[in-house]
């Protein structure tokens, strides 16, 4: 009789031992089933010793259970006592003492000893070590920091402060959490493990982990370190600006949230910062504001235009704007690879090449009213001028006068000569980013050599290449433009003569008070000095407006396809950046 109520009773006593294992374990229960059939079995031969050992309450809970009394399976004291104490919630101070264990363990790297503080051993454990394995931190420590608010009267609440160190990281990752505690059916105080334990924002079916932070794409600046994205002229320039040789972009480490879907993960700590080399262009994010609303208001009606800054003393450029195309992704920069004929301010070189060849300011050159070449060309103000001298032609744009004293005075290539070896067009110039060279071919005919002296027919420019032109001037010396500081730059194989040079600058200065530049640059003081051109395109589409000028240590060129004559839309984009920039 006692060997069948012994199976009976063990079936009672293991049920308690069963539940305290993890989570119904069975392999935990079995092993406790086991284990508790062999001490009832050893024990049988001295049920009496321990019934006169034991005595009392004991003593009766014991034959009671053996001997089948009258009390039921739910009756036993220690069963009630334990069951009694699972229906009360943990108190303040065990909810303390366990969060305290459970972050201690937590942070020394013991995660089975922290897992088995919790409600879910098996999966804190395999969390826990997931964490560990995936941020692998150097240190870390997670310490309790008292109540926490979120807590309930049955599910006390402890807050907690987690400090993680890592190697090569510049500081430490600190972050607050919390983390609650329940009563267990056997009566500890344990954690309700949630992922939120291991971090405020972890949710269920989420992972935390290392990630690759993206190679940063460079973003050149302005010299003073000033961004450039907001310029539209600049949109398509700065992606083709490359690094200094060897300092490459480079991706940095975060600590991140993912939910394995194609949403962006929640970054919560970067541990190395991607970094990339730091590149300043020459320009002048002012200026640059400047010129690009100039260009906006000049090419208004779909007028393609222009216009480059240069600081002459440097051959910097502090400005490059251009009129935008339909297209957003093909922005096509005629500032500095645009092709066309100049115009008049082409004068400027063939007065360089006249006065080498003898002819003084001074000196007597009639403008007619139409000259031959034996093409037959005229000028633009109609009429004859007789006791015009070069410095009156210059300053009033007369085209047959230098058209017939290039033609007494020069050799066919003599101002393709002056160009390169003084100005320094039809160098390979490199500024930084791909530009396209000027072109002064050498005229085969007198005709070519005529249109050439005018900057017509087979000329080919751009606002680069003639803001250059008047950087000359200013400085004296041809410094070759430059977007980025340390741009490898081409020298002129000669330089402006310095009387040239001064005579220029005289004639470029009545210009612009005096001559066909005088509105646009009204109101500007100090050293300035200008030339307008009108290019005939033949297209029936108007005249191409250029104009180049300088103020003080800033040369400007401007040019506006159908804007008509030099004075009007070139020249007031052009003045417009010269009164931002320009000083006395």
């Amino acid at each position: 009789m006692f060997e069948d109520r012994e199976d009976g009773e063990l079936d009672e006593l293991t049920a308690h031992s069963e539940y305290i294992g993890y989570d119904g374990d069975e392999k935990v229960g079995a092993a406790r089933r086991s284990a508790s059939r062999r001490v009832w079995q050893l024990a049988l031969g001295g049920v009496v010793a321990g019934l006169v050992t034991v005595g009392g309450y004991g003593a009766y809970n014991v034959v009671d259970a053996v001997s089948g009394g009258s009390r039921g399976d739910g009756d036993h004291p220690e069963s009630t006592a334990v069951a009694a104490m699972a229906q009360q919630p943990p108190t303040a101070e065990e909810a303390d003492a366990v969060a305290r264990q459970f972050l201690a363990a937590w942070g020394r790297g013991d995660v089975t000893a922290a897992a088995a503080l919790t409600n879910r051993q098996e999966t804190a454990r395999s969390a826990l070590s997931a964490f560990r394995e995936a941020l692998k931190p150097r240190s870390l420590a997670a310490t309790a920091t008292g109540p926490a608010p979120s807590g309930t009267p049955s599910e006390p609440t402890v807050g907690f402060r987690v400090k993680a160190e890592f190697e090569g990281a510049a500081a430490a990752w600190e972050y607050d959490g919390a983390l609650s505690v329940i009563r267990a059916a056997d009566g500890r105080a344990v954690v309700r493990w949630a992922p939120n334990v291991i971090h405020p924002h972890l949710d269920t079916g989420e992972t935390i982990g290392v990630r690759q932070l993206p190679t940063p794409v460079v973003k050149p600046t302005d010299h003073n370190g000033r961004p450039l994205d907001a310029f539209p002229s600049l949109r398509s320039v700065l992606p083709r600006i490359a690094p200094p040789a060897g300092a490459d972009s480079v991706g940095g480490q975060a600590v991140v949230i993912t939910d394995g879907t194609a949403k962006a993960p929640e970054q919560l700590f970067v541990l190395t910062p991607s970094s990339a080399p730091e590149v300043r262009l020459t320009l002048d994010a002012d200026l640059q504001r400047v010129a690009e609303e100039a260009v906006k208001q000049q090419s208004a009606g779909g007028k393609p235009a222009s216009l480059v800054a240069v600081q002459p003393s440097t051959g910097h450029i502090l400005a490059m704007a251009f009129s935008p195309t339909d297209s957003p992704t093909d922005q096509f920069n005629r500032a500095v690879s645009g092709g066309q004929p100049p115009g008049s301010t082409m004068k400027v070189i063939t007065s360089a090449a006249l006065l080498e060849a003898g002819v003084r300011p001074d000196t007597a050159v009639p403008c007619k009213d139409t000259t031959n070449s034996p093409r037959v060309w005229h000028n633009d103000e109609r009429g004859d001028f007789p006791d015009y001298t070069l410095t009156d032609d210059f300053t009033h744009s007369c085209n047959t006068g230098f058209i017939d004293k290039g033609l007494e005075k020069l050799q066919l290539g003599t101002v393709s000569t002056v160009a390169r070896e003084q100005f320094g067009l039809g160098l390979e110039w490199h500024i930084g980013i791909e530009s396209r060279d000027a072109t002064v071919p050498v005229p085969k005919t007198k005709d070519e050599a005529a249109a050439e002296f005018i900057g017509q027919g087979t000329v080919q420019v751009n606002s680069l290449a003639m803001a250059s032109v008047a950087a000359t001037v200013q400085s004296g010396t041809f410094r070759q433009p430059v977007l980025v500081p340390d741009a490898k730059r081409v020298t002129a194989p000669g330089k402006l003569p310095e009387g040239v040079a001064r005579d220029l600058r005289t004639m470029m200065s009545r210009t612009a008070t005096q001559g066909t530049a005088r509105a646009p640059m009204s109101g500007l003081t100090g050293q300035i000095g200008a030339k307008t051109g009108t290019v005939e395109t033949g297209t029936g589409k108007g005249t191409n407006s250029w104009f180049i000028a300088y103020r003080g240590d800033l040369a400007v060129a401007a040019e506006v396809e159908g804007g008509g004559h030099g004075n009007s839309a070139a020249g007031v984009a052009a003045a417009q950046v010269l009164k931002a920039g320009g000083k006395g």
